[in-house]
């Protein structure tokens, strides 16, 4: 079985830093130069995905918490279905980027032998590199009905709990967050990353790894809610996906038949419920 300690030793020593220093000339309003400024920008860096010495994606990432975004990925894209299908996990830089090396168990080594996906993608979409349609519209499971009702109060906070808790974002204001909400107690766990996807397959591998239930609880995100957004919530098995942007309308579908509750427009005091309003408190 792979630990959470596991985990967080083969992202030590850090593969590159998660932001970078960058010297530039600011400009005011009148188009007068003010000086030399200092930014703190987000660093991204090639990441691929191995397992069982074969390359399955490379995506642009934030490297940090790489442990937790190769079990993450892993466990959304469908490659294990549990932390005991992962007999190892090995981080590994490289001049050109960093290898997050997977060894399987021998039954999902082989299944990867069906599947043929060769992802090189930029950090704004999860699908990049899909072969077919039918890939692109996986079908999903049904969560199960019932489970935990989030109280209307906690989803209208947790946007601004978030927001407190993006140590990255404070320095660079160019990346995402994804967080998991516990009833009763708030947030206990958060991600980032500048792709959106990448922070929540960083969280959900991050639950797994802390042997944190996601059906227990809600999924927060600070980016519109996509397609790739749905589809890894509800493999994740977690029953409500809050974001404060809009979600698009094919990923309420799929939302809808899946019985996950998409709530978004958190903002301003105010939310909108899209889907499965039953598993929210207070909505009517």
């Amino acid at each position: 079985m792979l630990t959470s300690d596991a985990r967080l030793n083969n992202d030590a020593p850090a593969a590159a830093p998660a932001s970078v220093p960058w010297t530039a000339h600011a400009i005011a309003r009148d188009g007068a130069q003010t000086g030399p400024v200092t930014r703190i920008l987000p660093e991204e860096t090639a990441v691929a995905i191995v397992c069982n010495g074969t390359t399955v994606a490379v995506m642009m990432a934030t490297p940090e918490d790489l442990a937790d975004f190769a079990t993450g990925f892993a466990l959304t894209e469908g490659l294990v279905d549990g932390l005991h299908q992962i007999e190892s996990l090995d981080i590994v830089p490289h001049g050109t980027g960093i290898e997050a090396r997977l060894w399987l168990t021998e039954d999902r080594a082989a299944a990867l032998t069906d599947r043929r996906r060769s992802m090189l993608g930029p950090v704004g979409c999860g699908l990049c590199g899909i072969d077919s349609l039918e890939q692109a519209l996986r079908p999903l499971p049904v969560l199960p009905l019932g489970g935990p009702v989030i109280a209307l109060a906690d989803v209208l906070t947790a946007p601004d709990d978030l927001r407190r808790h993006q140590p990255l974002h404070d320095a660079t204001r160019a990346t995402h967050a994804a967080a998991f909400l516990r009833p009763g107690t708030g947030l206990v766990c958060v991600r980032e990353d500048v792709g959106r996807h990448n922070a929540l397959d960083k969280l959900i591998g991050a639950l797994a790894g802390a042997g944190l239930d996601p059906a227990t609880g809600a999924i927060v995100v600070t980016s519109r809610v996509s397609v790739d957004m749905v589809q890894k919530t509800v493999v994740a098995g977690c029953p409500v996906l809050i974001a404060v942007s809009s979600p698009t309308a094919q990923a309420l579908r799929l939302a809808d038949a899946a019985a996950l509750c998409v709530v978004a427009h958190v903002r301003d005091g105010g939310c909108t419920i899209f889907t499965h309003p039953d598993r929210v408190a207070d909505t009517a």
